[in-house]
C-alpha cells in the first residue's frame, strides 16, 4: 500500500487513488481525455491539462515504470517527513533553549538576591537605624569621655559592617534586570561611607559641623536605601 500525499502527483493528475487498480487508471485516462481534448469537447477543451494527463498515463498505464514512481513518492515523503522531524526538533531545542535561558536567568536574580541584597540589606538597616539615638545620647553631653568613647565605638562598629556591606555587594556581578536596585545600594553604600568619615572627625575636634553633614548623608543614604528596597518589591 502507497501512503503519500504530494500535491500534482501523477495520480492527482489522473484524480485515482495510490492504490487504483490499472484498469481504474485506464479509465480515467480516457474519461479526462475526452474531458479536455480539443477534439471532444471545445468547452473544456485544456492542452496543457492533456499534456500532464498523458505524461501521467505514460508511468501509471506502465506496471514497472508505475512501481518505480511508487517507490519515488516514498522516497520523496520519507524524505519530506524526516525534514518536518528535523524542523520540530530543531523547533524544540530552540524553546528549551530559550526556556533553561530564561530559567537560569530567574536563577541569577534569586541567587543575587539571597546572596548579595539580602545580607546588605540587613547591613544598611543596622548602620543606618542607630545613628539618631546615638547622637542623641552624645548631646547629653557632647564632651563626655565616657560618652565620646561609646560614640566612638559605634562608628568602629559601623565601618565594620560597612566594609562587610561593600565586600558582599562586589562579590557577584548583579542580574540586569536588578540594576536599579544594584545603583541605588551601590550609591546608599558611597553616602554611608561619607557619612561615617564626617562623623569621625567630630571627637577630633568637637565641631558639630560634621554631626550634621554626617546626619544629612545618611538621610542621603536612607532615601537610596529605601528606593532599593521598592525596586526589588516592584521587580
Amino acid at each position: 500500500m502507497v501512503d503519500y500525499k504530494k500535491d500534482l502527483s501523477h495520480y492527482d493528475t489522473l484524480k485515482v487513488n495510490p492504490n487504483a487498480s490499472q484498469a481504474e487508471i485506464k479509465q480515467a485516462y480516457r474519461r479526462l481525455v475526452k474531458l479536455f481534448h480539443p477534439d471532444s469537447n471545445q468547452k473544456t477543451a485544456d492542452k496543457e491539462q492533456i499534456i500532464q494527463i498523458n505524461a501521467a498515463y505514460e508511468v501509471l498505464g506502465d506496471n514497472q515504470r508505475r512501481l518505480n514512481y511508487d517507490q519515488e513518492l516514498r522516497d520523496k515523503y520519507q524524505k519530506l517527513k524526516g525534514d518536518r522531524l528535523q524542523r520540530t526538533a530543531s523547533a524544540q531545542k530552540h524553546y528549551q533553549t530559550r526556556r533553561k535561558s530564561g530559567k537560569d536567568a530567574d536563577e541569577q536574580v534569586e541567587e543575587w538576591l539571597r546572596l548579595v541584597y539580602q545580607p546588605v540589606n540587613r547591613l544598611l538597616c543596622t548602620i543606618l537605624s542607630s545613628l539618631e539615638e546615638q547622637i542623641e545620647e552624645l548631646a547629653a553631653d557632647p564632651f563626655d569621655d565616657e560618652l565620646l568613647d561609646e560614640f566612638q565605638e559605634y562608628l568602629v562598629a559601623c565601618k565594620e559592617d560597612f566594609k562587610q556591606a561593600q565586600t558582599i555587594f562586589r562579590s557577584q556581578p548583579n542580574p540586569p534586570s536588578l540594576a536599579r536596585v544594584a545603583a541605588h545600594l551601590y550609591y546608599s553604600l558611597n553616602q554611608v561611607a561619607d557619612g561615617l568619615e564626617e562623623l569621625a572627625y567630630f571627637p577630633l575636634n568637637y565641631d558639630e559641623r560634621y554631626l550634621h553633614t554626617g546626619q544629612e548623608l545618611f538621610r542621603i543614604a536612607t532615601r537610596l536605601h529605601g528606593e532599593a528596597q521598592a525596586s526589588v518589591s516592584s521587580h
